[in-house]
């Protein structure tokens, strides 16, 4: 990871994206108004954002300024942690944004830097109901703050089933979620690749699977309930796409890109999550 020259106000973050393995910049810049990414033909919002794909990653779109750019969600979960809804422009170079340490912390860091303001999510949860999607199932309920639970199964002995909580505050996200390394088992490599994935995974910020789920050399060895961590992680940057992560609990077992962005819309959709509340 390499931090750029900096003007006032702004913090720049290169490195090499997951995906295509090719160099990648992202700049921070302190704005007025709403989180914006920009490009050389204007700004697109949250709410402007199309999802165009959501395999171990996603990918972002907005016709109207021409933005196309993949591996956002470790930036995106930055701005959840933080409840950064306002305050700062993104502009990303290379169409990928950068792996960097394989979590949210350089990400979290350099938006805390500009002092963005943290603002009331626009996304509650106003009823208690479950969504399942294939083998995930979201549990919303009603809550005062935001609440967040995650349950993972993996079969590798090293993992087994793992919890990871999230009580809403930028302080423990910092702590406890924000530098989870995301991860894959070097059995599935070939096929990841052949689906245009992790061409460009570095090992010392991924962390690469044998079966039993250790971490290959040279990467550090997981710590407690870091596989856990990692998809909360995740979960918070899908969230923030839909204006959260909310006011409410959500309990979530097994969950994956795809399938929260599934559970969200339905939850939209049914009433059991609502905008603007």
């Amino acid at each position: 990871m390499e931090r750029g020259r900096q003007a006032p106000g702004s913090v720049v973050l290169r490195g090499r994206g997951l995906h295509a393995g090719a160099p990648a910049e992202v700049r921070l810049t302190r704005v007025a108004g709403p989180v914006v990414f920009r490009t050389a033909y204007g700004d697109a919002t949250r709410e402007e954002l199309a999802v165009v794909r959501a395999d171990y990653g996603v990918r972002v779109r907005c016709d109207d300024n021409r933005l196309d750019v993949d591996g956002v969600e470790h930036l995106l979960a930055a701005l959840g942690g933080l409840f950064a809804h306002a305050g700062v422009a993104i502009e990303i170079e290379g169409g990928e944004v950068p792996l960097l340490d394989g979590g949210a912390a350089a990400f979290a860091r350099a938006i805390a830097e500009l002092d963005a303001a943290s603002l009331a999510p626009p996304l509650s949860v106003v009823r208690a109901e479950a969504v399942r999607v294939g083998d995930s199932i979201y549990r919303f309920s009603p809550a005062t703050g935001t609440e967040l639970e995650v349950e993972v199964r993996f079969d590798a002995r090293r993992i087994g089933v793992q919890h990871a909580r999230w009580d809403g505050f930028a302080e423990s996200f910092f702590r406890e979620v924000a530098w989870a390394r995301t991860f894959g088992f070097r059995a599935d490599q070939e096929a990841l690749q052949a689906a245009g994935r992790a061409r460009g995974a570095d090992p010392t910020a991924v962390m690469v699977l044998d079966p039993e789920g250790n971490v290959e050399p040279p990467g550090l060895p997981a710590r407690p309930g870091e596989f856990a961590r990692h998809k909360l992680l995740d979960l918070v940057g899908d969230l923030f796409l839909f204006g959260g992560p909310p006011r409410g609990r959500i309990h979530a077992i097994r969950p994956g890109h795809r399938a929260t962005h599934r559970a969200v819309r339905e939850a939209l959709e049914h009433g059991i999550v609502v905008l603007g509340n």
